[in-house]
């Protein structure tokens, strides 16, 4: 299966990006739909080939890391491996890739096809757990949020446009928006490794709370 010219495209367009949407990211989501929906599902190499497309490129058109979003939607088509395509699985990547972002679904929830609902999954998975901590800190700290501030509260059921601009901190962003990824998971598989990942993010915030009361309190 080539799809070379994907992963270059990907790794030009998210490799230096230092907000955890960096290739490496990509990478992660595409590989984890793949695994898991092999795991449930009957599957064709053709079927894995979309899987890896989708994950690989989910990024490359977000809004939050281009400006240029008819540009970057120019080069994905120039693929040869977008080329070879059917019509209708280039529809149904393009829809995935698209719609499957969280901000895209903060109004209303947009329906993928079977195999976007497992990229879309693993994309959410990757905001959860260990590597979803870290990431969540990388983002906070390029936009200027401050760790913790415990005058600063949580908001909730925002429109896109004030989740994208509004200052926060990154432990709320935990409350905001991370916690809640798990009653948002399409898949069983999915919603089986948030439930996981949810609870060692919940271990953390215990944990952080509780030395930052400590500290506190010792003044």
């Amino acid at each position: 299966m080539n799809i070379e010219d994907v992963l270059e495209l990907s790794k030009k367009e998210l490799g230096a990006d230092p907000t955890g949407h960096d290739f490496f990211h990509a990478e992660r989501v595409a590989k984890l739909a793949v695994s898991l929906y092999t795991k449930n599902n009957s599957y064709t190499e053709q079927d894995v080939k979309l899987l890896l497309i989708m994950g690989y490129l989910h990024d490359v058109i977000d809004d939050k890391l281009t400006d240029d979003i008819p540009g970057k939607i120019n080069e994905i088509l120039s693929l040869r491996s977008i080329e070879e395509l059917k019509p209708e699985e280039l529809a149904e990547v393009m829809d995935t890739i698209k719609n499957m972002s969280y901000s895209r679904n903060l109004s209303d929830t947009h329906h993928l096809s079977l195999k976007g609902q497992y990229v879309q999954d693993a994309d959410r998975l990757d905001a959860l757990g260990a590597i979803g901590i870290a990431r969540a800190f990388a983002y906070g700290g390029h936009h200027g949020n401050l760790i913790y501030n415990p005058t600063i509260k949580p908001t909730t059921n925002i429109s896109k446009e004030a989740y994208r601009n509004k200052k926060s901190t990154t432990i709320n962003h935990f409350y905001e928006k991370l916690l809640n990824l798990e009653n948002s998971m399409n898949t069983s598989a999915g919603k089986m490794m948030a439930e996981k990942r949810t609870r060692y993010m919940k271990s953390f915030l215990s944990e952080f709370l509780k030395e930052w009361g400590e500290i506190i309190d010792e003044k």
